[in-house]
């Protein structure tokens, strides 16, 4: 699960409702993706841009290689440096490209199901319901430490 911040609860939501106004989406493209559409939010990037800075080995988000290794002056470093920075890793790139954290999955509206990673209106959902899940998480860290201010008892 992402870092929680009120910067990429931000960038999902402008995420989403970029998605849904009618943007480009190609699930194959690297930059017009689940990912690609988070990557032009975060950078400004065009889906060109992002197309043309991923390697020609990868086919999808999920395959930047774990020992990946930042300084090389490659745009798709600067790419997934801007992504840590706001709190992702890699495996929330994976869950972000296949739509399949189990959390979110449970936050969406009418409860878990299951969407399909190439659907426009399922990535809309995704992209909101990690928003949501994510916000819930900063509103809790925030009344615990409103409760230890104030010397409330934790609520369990």
């Amino acid at each position: 699960m992402p870092i929680p911040s009120r910067a990429l609860v931000n960038v999902l939501r402008e995420t989403a409702a970029r998605i849904e106004s009618g943007a480009d989406y190609q699930w194959s493209h690297f930059g017009r993706c689940n990912c690609g559409h988070l990557v032009q939010t975060v950078t400004r990037l065009t889906p060109a841009e992002i197309h043309a800075a991923s390697s020609c080995e990868l086919l999808e988000w999920s395959e930047i290689p774990e020992d990946y290794c930042a300084g090389t002056g490659l745009k798709l470093e600067y790419v997934l440096d801007r992504l840590r920075e706001l709190g992702l890793d890699r495996a929330d790139l994976k869950h972000l490209e296949d739509l399949s954290d189990p959390r979110v999955l449970a936050a969406l509206p009418g409860g878990h199901r299951w969407l399909e990673r190439n659907k426009r209106e399922d990535a809309v959902a995704y992209f909101r319901a990690l928003a949501d899940v994510l916000e819930r998480d900063l509103d809790q860290a925030a009344a615990e430490v409103a409760r230890e201010w104030t010397g409330e008892p934790a609520l369990v």
